[in-house]
């Protein structure tokens, strides 16, 4: 028999009662700030996406911008190197080449922050279709024939080994190459840059450009794809690029569902890959 008095319980409910008040109020405030705090993200959220639709509007705007005085530039050294107006001394024409080499860099700049512009926007569309390995690496051989200026280096396409039909966007991929290839041959002052593709398994093949160029040391590896990279560097200072180009193969590769990866030492050379499905994933051929 028990030995709680009327008042004892009555104690004991009244004790349970506030417990359990204290407990929703507790709860109540819990939920306040928990809603607060959605809240605040969703605001965050919001200006982040208005940060990022300005900064893509600005900088579709500042590269259409400056498209124009840039081929102007390119198209006034054009004539000159043709002697349209008379010839050129040696140091005359020096220069020139200089004006318009890194006109062709801002150029190159310009796209690559259009296109990056437009991938963070997400209004890249990826179109996919069959086509032959042997013909993508023919377009870009043909598309470097005019820019091998050095003759102590030699661009050299593997013929593709097994690999068959792919079905996805054939230009995003080809970005992809020119950007590795690029690079390859702006880093390699001698000996060869070699592309090449291989089976990873049944559905994915890895693409790699492959270089006897200058290297890049291992601590610098993580951060080559990311947005404006550098590498600090003695041996890239008097080559450094634009910082973009890797960044924007990275989302490229994405885009295909495919992914991309580096090694590289000092002074032995580097090797660019990107490995993507054979068919785009949720692609359905025609």
């Amino acid at each position: 028999m028990s030995s709680e008095t009327p008042k004892d319980l009555a104690s004991a409910l009244e004790e349970s009662r506030r417990e359990s008040h204290d407990l929703r109020m507790e709860l109540e405030e819990t939920n306040r700030g928990v809603l607060a705090l959605y809240a605040e993200l969703d605001a965050q959220a919001d200006q982040l996406r208005q940060a990022t639709e300005l900064k893509s509007r600005f900088l579709a705007y500042m590269s259409h911008e400056f498209r124009t005085p840039i081929n102007s530039i390119r198209s006034i050294t054009r004539l000159l190197l043709d002697r349209v107006d008379g010839p050129l001394t040696g140091e005359q024409e020096r220069q020139v080449n200089f004006i318009q080499q890194n006109a062709t860099e801002f150029a190159e700049m310009v796209d690559d922050l259009l296109d990056l512009g437009k991938v963070e926007a997400g209004r890249v569309e990826i179109s996919p279709a069959w086509f032959e390995m042997v013909d993508l690496f023919s377009a870009l051989r043909g598309m470097f024939k005019p820019v091998l200026t050095n003759p102590a280096v030699n661009l050299i396409f593997e013929e593709p080994q097994g690999v068959n039909k792919l079905y996805t966007d054939d230009r995003k991929l080809s970005q992809i190459l020119r950007n590795y290839i690029s690079n390859a041959l702006k880093f390699t002052p001698k000996g060869e840059v070699r592309v090449s593709a291989r089976l990873e398994s049944e559905s994915r093949v890895t693409f790699s450009v492959a270089d006897t160029g200058i290297g890049i040391a291992p601590e610098f590896h993580h951060a080559l794809f990311e947005d404006f990279a550098q590498v600090r560097s003695p041996l890239q200072k008097r080559l450094r690029g634009t910082g973009l180009g890797l960044s924007l193969s990275k989302k490229l590769a994405e885009l295909l569902g495919g992914t991309v990866g580096v090694e590289s030492e000092p002074g032995k050379g580097s090797v660019f890959s990107v490995t993507i499905p054979m068919q785009l994933e949720g692609a359905k051929p025609e």
